[in-house]
């Protein structure tokens, strides 16, 4: 079996299998964690109301705090932007999910996806930077920072430098199946890291304003 053989067959498959149950039991986990108790009556809006206010108004900062965040905020939301041009929206990504899904999507050109490529790979760079020179962001960068980073950045540079191989000077094979098994590794973390904030970033705004009922009333 090749390097190729093995990333695109069992490394690809168990990593989904490790994402998949992995991310299942943290969301059980989550929901089914009682938390405190409250002993106040709500203040009467609908729960479901609540929770969708919170999911909106958190989704994006106080005007107040906008200053203090500007950076972080819109790089934040262009890495995000780029994100899923690439992900979802190259033709042979594609391909995988309609292997997974059973369905497909039409795709942008290649020129398109390089340029939102390079456009992550520099906005994830501005951000290490900036952990590593500002003294808050330093003081509370720890490791699972760290390595989320770098699953993260690696499948995209490992992409690019598929598609420029000939420049490079390595077979295309070599760097695909180094490609894949990047993304293998990305799936296998995003459970116990904080890349799972992916799956649970929504949810938890959503508990927030629930909780929110409950404040401001009297017991």
């Amino acid at each position: 079996m090749s390097l190729l053989d093995f990333a695109r067959g069992p490394a690809l498959e168990w990593s989904l299998i490790i994402m998949v149950f992995g991310v299942l039991w943290r969301l059980v986990g989550t929901f089914l964690f009682k938390g405190q108790v409250y002993l106040s009556k709500p203040k009467g809006t609908s729960f479901t109301t609540a929770g969708l206010k919170a999911i909106a108004t958190r989704s994006w900062p106080d005007h107040q705090l906008e200053k203090n965040i500007r950076f972080q905020h819109y790089t934040g939301y262009l890495f995000h932007i780029t994100l899923f041009i690439v992900v979802f929206l190259f033709e042979p990504h594609i391909a995988f999910f309609q292997w997974l899904l059973g369905f497909s999507w039409p795709g942008l050109p290649t020129n398109v996806i390089t340029f939102a490529s390079a456009v992550t790979v520099a906005v994830l760079i501005a951000l290490a930077i900036r952990r590593l020179t500002n003294p808050i962001m330093k003081s509370i960068t720890n490791l699972d920072d760290w390595i989320s980073w770098f699953v993260t950045i690696a499948p995209f540079v490992t992409g690019m430098m598929a598609f420029a191989h000939q420049n490079i000077g390595v077979r295309y094979e070599d760097l695909l199946a180094v490609h894949i098994l990047s993304v293998c590794l990305l799936f296998i973390w995003i459970p116990f890291g904080k890349l799972m904030h992916m799956f649970l970033l929504f949810p938890g705004r959503y508990q927030i304003g629930e909780k929110f009922e409950f404040r401001g009333v009297q017991a």
